[in-house]
């Protein structure tokens, strides 16, 4: 049995993020859902320029969880643009339940 999900620090984002090929409606495309901690990875490493290490430290989560997040969301975001999909960035299992309180921005 695996163990409880780890509470991580992300970013809280209000309202909810789709995002789909223009050429296609939402009926006729597969939705591939983004976890907020795995898109919170993405901003961290790959927008804000911090290593992994800086990265798990901002998440309070391991190194090795930060590369796992990585290598999960950016596959995503790459089959659904190379595959017509829409991406959607969801709030795992409620609103805030994998965010720390005192790490939002």
């Amino acid at each position: 049995m695996p163990r409880c999900k780890k509470r991580r620090c992300c970013r809280f984002l209000d309202g909810e993020k789709v995002f789909k090929p223009l050429s296609f409606r939402f009926g006729e495309v597969e939705i591939v859902n983004i976890f907020l901690d795995e898109f919170e990875a993405i901003r961290l490493c790959d927008h804000e320029k911090l290593s992994q290490i800086e990265a798990s430290a901002k998440m309070k989560v391991s190194r090795g969880t930060v590369q796992r997040l990585l290598e999960s969301g950016r596959f995503k975001i790459v089959d659904a643009i190379l595959n017509n999909k829409v991406i959607k960035i969801v709030n795992e299992g409620g609103q805030n339940e994998n965010m720390c309180s005192n790490c939002r921005e």
